[in-house]
């Protein structure tokens, strides 16, 4: 029999709907967030890509090189209440080099939304995000975007979902028609037209109808379009896919919805569907290979990311927690399992970008950010009365490195903080040289990577840093009980990271096969053991 705390846990974990939105940069997710954002009542105006040059700049966008690049180079936390349900969106970069960060993101989200351009289909990046959702099994929802632009073929868009990605789609609405002659679409579920009102496209207007071949579509979209709409809805009865709810939720089936954020149309149809059909809060594995269920009373959470200098003026550190289970209480008490100790949670914020309040209570599924002084680290597991600790978050082998030093030696210490909270929130990984040398090694999945650390170390700790590129385009961890450094002297070399692990870094295939045959006692791994 269920205990009162209990049903207060499944009621408010029912409520809640948790997910990530994943694209290729540029496929319109800053927009389409903002949208959504807009139906919650969380922002009065969308400030969009276009409108940045008279200082509008997107809400999850908050960090200094964003509002100046126009892109996203880290997650946000965005939260608001629609229809009584409590919506957590994990905004991630689209730009390839930010993937780790987004891959870590997609951990502490239960479903995702993949959106596409109509004009460009599936991009390199959506297909590298879309296999990390894949590997999960969460479910994936897609929203074709850009409608009032001319763009690919419906059909041939849903083919190459099933081509590339190897998901197979439902389409809850159909176009009808597409950039100038984009009129509106029809809602397969609902029997409904959409409607752009005016010749302006400011208006969207929602019309009953008795279903596609219903004289009133043609009255609005004109003949042509309407006998084109016919057909389509024909052959999508006949060889289309049905609609499967149990495939859905297994990541097998994709419902898409076709719209355009920027005209904010199709976007309160598709967040209402996607409330209805997307997951509660979903049980988490524990290192024991236990299910950890939203509904258990004791409180337990992960730190899936850590990020400094959110608010510039008190130079201060977030970490992001997903709650699994239990209450969480402003001020409880919960055990940091790899630090073995009591901690306080005293000043828990809960997020729209880098606006923030005070968080009374919150409940699994929900992210809520805990002021920290120090003591987190991307992966931690916290949790009441008994020790839980949640499977290890995925790190990855960086390709390209970089020797760093500071031009300014009277400013090390700086540099030393600097180093130690960027290295922390996962946006770079730090080695260190062995031998005769101690030099410090910076390595990154992409470019970008090394431009924003520049940027922040400057911004935000007032360093100026010189880095110099190396030729290394691979890491190795190294398990070996009797290494020899001698023998990754020649095309590859020996550090260690963080923890004390010896790397190995090689500037080619080549190399790293030399270095395998020389040491054939040795596990080379390609991420942190």
């Amino acid at each position: 029999m269920s205990t009162p705390l209990q049903k207060e846990l499944q009621t408010e974990a029912a409520k809640r709907r948790t997910f990530a939105i994943i694209s290729h940069p540029d496929a319109g997710k800053t927009t389409l967030t903002e949208k959504l954002l807009l139906f919650g009542g969380a922002i009065r105006l969308a400030g969009t890509v276009k409108g940045r040059k008279v200082g509008k700049y997107a809400t999850s966008d908050w960090m200094e090189i964003e509002k100046q690049r126009g892109i996203s180079v880290t997650s946000s936390v965005m939260q608001f209440d629609y229809l009584g349900h409590k919506v957590n969106i994990l905004d991630t970069p689209g730009h390839q080099d930010f993937s780790e960060d987004t891959y870590r993101t997609l951990t502490a989200a239960d479903s995702a939304v993949m959106l596409i351009d109509v004009a460009k289909g599936v991009e390199a990046q959506t297909i590298k995000l879309f296999q990390v959702c894949r590997m999960r099994g969460i479910p994936i929802f897609t929203f074709i975007n850009k409608l009032d632009r001319e763009g690919r073929d419906p059909f041939e868009l849903l083919e190459e979902l099933e081509q590339v990605l190897g998901i197979r789609s439902y389409p809850m609405n159909w176009p009808i028609g597409m950039g100038k002659r984009f009129c509106g679409v029809y809602d397969r579920q609902r029997t409904q037209l959409e409607l752009f009102q005016g010749d302006d496209h400011k208006q969207v207007a929602v019309r009953k109808v008795e279903g596609y071949e219903d004289q009133v579509i043609k009255e609005i979209a004109g003949e042509h379009l309407y006998e084109q709409l016919g057909q389509e809805m024909e052959l999508l009865d006949v060889a289309g896919d049905p609609f499967d709810y149990e495939k859905v939720m297994r990541g097998e089936l994709t419902p898409v919805f076709f719209g355009s954020a920027v005209n904010n149309f199709g976007v309160q149809t598709f967040l209402e569907n996607f409330l209805e059909l997307a997951p509660a809060p979903e049980p988490r594995k524990n290192s024991q290979g236990e299910m950890i269920e939203p509904t258990k009373e004791n409180f337990s959470g992960y730190v899936f990311k850590i990020q400094a200098n959110m608010n510039p003026a008190h130079r201060d550190r977030i970490a992001f927690l997903r709650i699994v289970s239990g209450k969480f209480q402003r001020g409880m008490s919960v055990k940091h399992v790899r630090a073995g100790k009591e901690i306080k949670l005293s000043q828990p914020q809960q997020f729209l970008a880098q606006d923030r309040d005070i968080v009374e209570e919150a409940y699994p599924g929900d992210i809520i950010g805990l002021f920290d002084p120090g003591i987190f680290r991307i992966g931690d597991s916290l949790s009441q009365k008994e020790e839980i600790v949640f499977d290890e978050l995925p790190t990855f082998s960086p390709e390209i490195f970089a020797k760093v030093t500071v031009k300014n030696a009277l400013k090390h210490k700086q540099y030393q903080k600097g180093i130690d909270q960027l290295t922390e929130e996962g946006t770079i990984q730090v080695f260190r040289t062995t031998g005769a040398f101690d030099d410090t090694i910076l390595g990154v999945v992409g470019q970008l990577q090394f431009e924003v650390f520049e940027h922040r170390m400057k911004a935000e700790y007032g360093v100026d840093i010189q880095l110099q590129r190396l030729g290394f385009q691979f890491a190795r961890w190294i398990i070996d009980e009797k290494i020899d450094p001698s023998r990754f002297r020649i095309n590859s070399q020996l550090v260690t990271d963080k923890k004390g692990n010896y790397v190995a870094l090689f500037e080619s295939e080549y190399a790293l096969r030399s270095a395998m045959e020389k040491n054939p006692t040795a596990q080379f791994l390609t991420n942190a053991p």
